[in-house]
């Protein structure tokens, strides 16, 4: 290891590899760091963070690359370094902590632990000086110092009280009951009661997209119909609608390249955080797919196309197949989204005197623009449409559109020439069955040949690199620098990436009627309960646990890992155990039989959703998830099976993807190859004698709670059957 670098060297996270040209004398997770403490009796100082996160490296610049915070560090700590997307075990324990202690978390963390690893002091971000109503960093680090020295007692004691928070804070007292679509009125109601009726979303600033809240309202007013309630469904379709018509024209999206940044710091989606997610991608990229469904609106359906060619250019790995997993929101550490943002001169030096006429008008680009930091730097969001521009420019609305189109491609073009933020090409389980996933959804909608091939090859990778039936999931398949050592130990998969992953196989085999995509989901599905299921009360744990549920083996427990998490609420990823009940029910609509200790899939989902069920409505918005998956257990299972090879059966699938309805399922099969072995057991029941029966002709067959309704040869029939949802609202 080079002198000149500390022992993040021989990390593979990109983060951590970041700081370790560092003076600090920066450790990993693990035994090696905690040994260290208790042999010197010192406190730990830990940093929790992320490559794409603009504070961090704020506090990277301002106080860890710092000569005299460093010789306070080295002296007076062992410190840890931590990446919240390498390790999510790691941070949701110690963001717990650190929300008992001061109400707030966020990144980057730091937290201020004893030699065993228990917080007892900690925040967020704090500055080099007095600043923002919170301490200098050297002024905490040498009180914080004090403290552990001359009041030890009392640390101890705060440092058992926080571990006792976060203990209570993962049970869920008075939270058992039965399940009932009350709770799914309780969030729609949330929904509605947060919902900005001037610029859509829900609440004021910061303002984050919360899919899961968008799909349960999406889903809930095209199951509604034209019921009773129609005034309160109509507020419902207001609701996605308006929120995701803003948020595709605001700032918060890339106008130029596509895909969305994570969140918005101010209401109206003008000025956003500019770091890009896949995650968050993945989730908007089925919003927007679902919103055409819902209201065959054709703007949608092009916003969801533009995500995908975003992930396509950025987030791909065309070579291998797989999703990355973000793009940082700044190229160095003094800007803040220069790279995405325009001054008035940057755009007219890069466009004809006519192409920035139309480009200010439209993207709002003007002398003041919307960057503190910069006050001339505006960021792109559409303030006036192409009929309103050529009236106020006196030209044929046709030339306006012409002259925008070509104005995007240039400003596109001029940006590419920029010094780009880091794309963090580490390449997650479950991050990656998001994506998959949200192809998959794009493709049989909207007819993506490509987005679904990628999808399926991306899957195989995952599958091939990232699982093992004896020694699991892996949470992490491949690191973002070559340069990085390989893990001799690769981290474990969490509850996260068992979930969307059997969620992911589940959707491939819909997709392709390739029976080896059901048998990895049920493997995987398998595996899931065996590992994470609390046999006594229900519920999945987020880390694998071993005999009486403990976490499963002695280096998982290092400081406050050994505490036993059931995460229930969507932040900022759809919850786990809402996932892994959503997709044992699936698995459950294809199985019709119990898992490997003989109770039913069902059953473990309806455990894992009694676990909460008297506390969920509570949580409102972050609970949409939870919602979604009530809504697929007490909604009979659906599925549409076509099969034929014709232009007829073409048609009729078609018909059964167009409408909206989360928890059916459609599969297109050959009529050659109807046979048992190519179906999951509750189809092999019903299919494979009906192509004989009916004399080769095309047909569809809608099945609903493991029950088959007669055959259906023409698509306007299917389209009655499938009632309302086959048919887009007006």
């Amino acid at each position: 290891m080079d002198s000149s670098h500390n022992s993040l060297a021989r990390a593979s996270s990109s983060y951590l590899r970041s700081a370790m040209h560092q003076p600090i004398q920066w450790h990993e997770f693990g035994e090696e760091a905690f040994a260290a403490a208790r042999a010197a009796d010192k406190p730990m100082l830990l940093d929790i963070g992320a490559v794409w996160c603009h504070w961090c490296h704020v506090m990277d610049r301002e106080s860890y690359d710092d000569a005299e915070v460093a010789a306070i560090v080295n002296e007076h700590y062992i410190a840890v370094k931590v990446d919240r997307d390498e390790r999510p075990d790691i941070d949701a324990r110690y963001q717990a902590a650190v929300a008992s202690l001061t109400g707030q978390g966020g990144w980057p963390l730091t937290a201020f632990l004893t030699p065993d690893g228990k917080p007892f002091y900690g925040g967020t971000y704090f500055p080099p000086a007095d600043a923002y109503g919170r301490p200098s960093f050297k002024r905490v680090l040498l009180s914080i110092a004090a403290a552990y020295r001359d009041k030890h007692g009392e640390v101890l004691e705060q440092a058992q009280m926080v571990e006792s928070a976060i203990s209570r804070a993962e049970s869920f007292p008075g939270g058992g009951g039965t399940v009932s679509a009350t709770v799914i009125d309780a969030i729609l109601e949330s929904a509605r009661s947060m919902f900005d009726e001037v610029n859509g979303g829900f609440g004021s600033a910061p303002k984050f997209p919360h899919p899961a809240a968008l799909d349960l309202a999406m889903d809930h007013y095209v199951r509604a119909g034209g019921g009773a309630d129609r005034a309160g469904n109509e507020e419902l379709r207001t609701i996605f609608v308006s929120t995701l018509e803003k948020m595709a024209r605001g700032g918060v999206y890339d106008q130029l390249a596509g895909g969305f940044h994570r969140y918005s710091v101010d209401e109206r989606w003008i000025v956003p955080h500019f770091e890009k997610m896949c995650y968050d991608n993945s989730e908007l990229l089925k919003n927007y797919v679902h919103a055409y469904q819902a209201t065959g609106d054709e703007f949608f359906a092009g916003v969801a196309r533009d995500i995908i060619r975003w992930m396509d250019e950025w987030l791909s790995d065309r070579a291998h197949g797989g999703f990355y997993a973000s793009q940082d929101a700044d190229y160095s550490m003094d800007d803040d989204g220069d790279y995405f943002t325009w001054t008035l001169p940057e755009m007219k030096a890069a466009l004809t005197a006519e192409e920035a006429a139309v480009a200010a008008l439209y993207f709002d680009i003007n002398e003041v623009g919307d960057m503190h930091h910069n006050p001339a730097k505006n960021v792109l969001y559409i303030r006036n449409g192409v009929e309103k521009i050529a009236r106020r420019l006196s030209i044929p609305e046709e030339r306006a559109g012409a002259l925008l189109a070509a104005a995007q491609k240039k400003m596109y073009a001029a940006r590419l020439l920029r010094p780009t933020p880091y794309v963090d090409k580490t390449v997650y389980a479950g991050w990656n069955a998001m994506c998959v996933s949200a192809y998959l959804e794009a493709a049989k909608v909207l007819d993506l040949s490509e987005a679904r091939h990628f999808a399926l090859r991306s899957l195989d990778r995952l599958l091939s690199e990232g699982w093992d039936a004896e020694r699991g999931m892996k949470h992490v398949i491949a690191y973002s620098d070559p340069k990085a050592e390989r893990r001799e130990v690769a981290v474990p998969g969490v509850l996260d990436d068992y979930a969307f992953a059997v969620i992911a196989c589940l959707d491939a085999y819909e997709a392709t009627a390739d029976l080896s995509y059901f048998r990895f989901a049920r493997a995987i599905g398998e595996a899931m309960v065996a590992g994470f299921f609390d046999p006594v009360a229900g519920g999945f744990f987020d880390t694998r646990g071993g005999a009486g549920g403990r976490a499963a083996d002695e280096k998982a427990a290092l400081g406050i890992l050994g505490t036993r998490r059931k995460p229930f609420q969507d932040s900022p990823t759809p919850a786990g155990n809402s996932a892994a009940a959503i997709a044992l029910l699936r698995l459950h609509g294809y199985a019709n039989d119990g898992s490997s200790d003989g109770a039913s899939y069902r059953d473990k989902a309806e455990q894992t959703l009694e676990v909460y069920a008297g506390v969920a409505g509570q949580h409102g918005i972050f609970a949409a998830t939870y919602g979604l998956a009530v809504v697929r257990l007490i909604q009979p299972h659906t599925q549409v099976v076509v099969v034929g090879k014709d232009e007829v059966a073409a048609e009729l699938y078609r018909v059964a993807v167009r409408p909206l309805c989360l928890s059916m399922a459609v599969l297109r099969l050959d009529a050659d190859k109807v046979v048992t072995q190519n179906l999951p057991p509750a189809l092999a029941e019903t299919i494979p004698n009906l192509p004989a029966l009916l004399g080769g002709r095309s047909f569809a067959v809608v099945c609903s709670g493991f029950a088959c309704q007669p055959p259906i040869f023409d698509a306007e029939e299917l389209g009655r059957a499938l009632g309302s949802r086959a048919r887009p609202a007006a």
